[in-house]
Formats: C-alpha cells, structure tokens, sequence
C-alpha cells in the first residue's frame, strides 16, 4: 500500500510543471534609476529532471536562458531574454488530465527568442497551435528604443493574445493571468511593496529573491483546488505556496531579471544544486541591450 501511494504521489508530481511569475512592466520610468521591467520568477518541478542553468547559447552568445535537458524535450526553456530586447516567460496551467503526445511546451519560449516575429505576431501564430499543447500561460515581450511591449495569451482562456497596460504590476501562476488565487496575491502584495521602494539594485534582487523563497502555505484555496481537481489534498497544499517544498517536487530556480531606463540587463538565477535543497548556486549575468 505504502508503494502504491509513493507512486499515485510521483505521478502527479510528473504532471506538474508550475511556476509563478511578478513583474513590474513601466516602459517610461519617470525617474531616472526607475526600471522598464522588473521580473521574479520561481520554477517549479521535479527534482530530478535533467536541465541547464541559466548561461548564454553556446555559439549563439545572444540568447540567455536555462535550458531543458529532459528527453525530447532537450532546448525547451522556462524563461529567457536575448539581446534583442525579446523576452518570453512561460506557465503550466495546472490541470490533472495531460495529453502525453502533446508537443513540448518549452519550445514556446525557445522559438520566440530565434524568432524575426514581434511579441504580438508570435502570440496569434501559437494561438493557432494552441490545441498541439497542453494547458499553457505564455508572456511575450519586445523592449526596443522607441517602444516597449508585453503580450500575453493563455490556450485555456481568450482565443486572442492580449497587450499588457503600462504601468502595471501583475502576478501569474498556474491559472490564467491574474487569477486570484491566495499564493499569488500574497506574493503580488509582498512584490508591490518591494518594487515601490527605492533599493540599490542589489538590494532589490536580494529583496525579490527573499520573496521567492516564502514557503507559506496559503490554504484554505477554494479557487486553486476546483482547478486541480484529480490531484491529492497534499499536493494542492503544497502547491499554495509562493516557493513549493514537496519530497522530490518544488521550487528549483529562482530568476530575477531588471531592465532599466538605459537598456542595461541585470539577469540573476539561484539554482538548486545536486537535487538537495540545501545546495545553491547563484549567478549573475550583466549586459547592454542592442536597441
């Protein structure tokens, strides 16, 4: 009975790929050491799974991202900037029934930062492929010299991308952008009052990282457990909370990415090491966007 139960445990957790996601989108900052972007975000996933760190593309020293190693799914990403000025950041809509031959929702990221296509454009093609993927939440930006962009589409809710309003803090978990649920308003709330500070940037990065570590539980959720019907009561549990500590499951990346008024890029991720969650390696990758 006890393997039984590990192994209903582990199946689930092979359905969850979750994240969560803060970010601040101010394309003209009125003050001068204000940013046009300010971004947290956790990943969440099975310990195990084979991935890289987040570095620059090989040959391709333009593309900045962490990199999926899973078989057939190796190039796939969570998160990711280019030099260009495009930025893509995906969820996982939490949802217990997957399709197993559903194309690798990673590529979604992947394919933007190769592609030509702007923010928008790039949303309305995967908005046509929508039904080739499981459950997905999709941010896709552009920050450029003239104007900055950020689109959001979600295969589980309009069947047309959005464009963010600037200037707006927004929060996005494994439902559809802005769903209410208890972890990411306590997250959003705890950000806000963040990001309305006026920190060095260090002392912001540190700020954010503290906040992607919050283990809180946020339950009662009445909203996120109609959503994950078919998943346990630990599990959803577990879940509620902004960095998510289960046996073998939870929060392995933490990523903080600021842009500021001049285009200077500020990319920090502290990884999980060796599958132990009291191993770390934090790194920093500094660079000037060609706008």
């Amino acid at each position: 009975i006890m393997f039984e139960k590990r192994k209903i445990n582990f199946c689930e957790r092979s359905n969850l790929l979750m994240c969560i996601i803060f970010l601040k989108f101010d394309p003209r900052p009125a003050s001068k050491n204000a940013y046009r972007l300010i971004l947290a975000a956790n990943r969440d996933e099975v310990y195990s799974r084979p991935s890289k760190a987040a570095d620059f593309w090989g040959s391709n020293n333009e593309i900045l991202s962490g990199l999926d190693l899973e078989e057939g799914k190796e190039g796939g990403s969570w998160l990711g900037i280019n030099k260009r000025g495009k930025l893509a950041a995906l969820t996982n809509y939490l949802e217990a029934r997957q399709n197993p031959d559903a194309q690798g929702r990673g590529f979604l990221v992947s394919n933007y930062l190769t592609d030509n296509l702007d923010s928008f454009a790039y949303l309305r093609k995967v908005s046509s492929e929508a039904h080739l993927y499981n459950g997905f939440n999709l941010l896709t930006a552009d920050f450029r010299a003239n104007e900055d962009t950020l689109c959001y589409y979600g295969n589980k809710g309009s069947s047309e991308p959005i464009h963010l309003k600037a200037a707006g803090i927004y929060g996005l978990s494994n439902s559809l952008l802005e769903t209410p649920w208890r972890k990411l308003q306590h997250g959003k709330q705890l950000f806000t009052s963040v990001v309305n500070k006026t920190l060095p940037r260090d002392g912001l990065v540190q700020e954010l990282l503290h906040i992607l570590n919050n283990e809180e539980l946020n339950t009662p959720d009445l909203a996120q457990e109609s959503q994950g019907v078919g998943f346990s009561k630990a599990i959803l549990q577990a879940l509620s909370a902004v960095c998510v500590r289960s046996p073998g499951y939870g929060t392995r990346t933490n990523t903080v990415i600021l842009i500021d008024r001049d285009g200077n890029v500020s990319f920090t991720e502290r990884t999980m090491l060796n599958c132990d969650i009291t191993q770390w390696s934090t790194n920093s990758f500094h660079f000037k966007l060609q706008e």
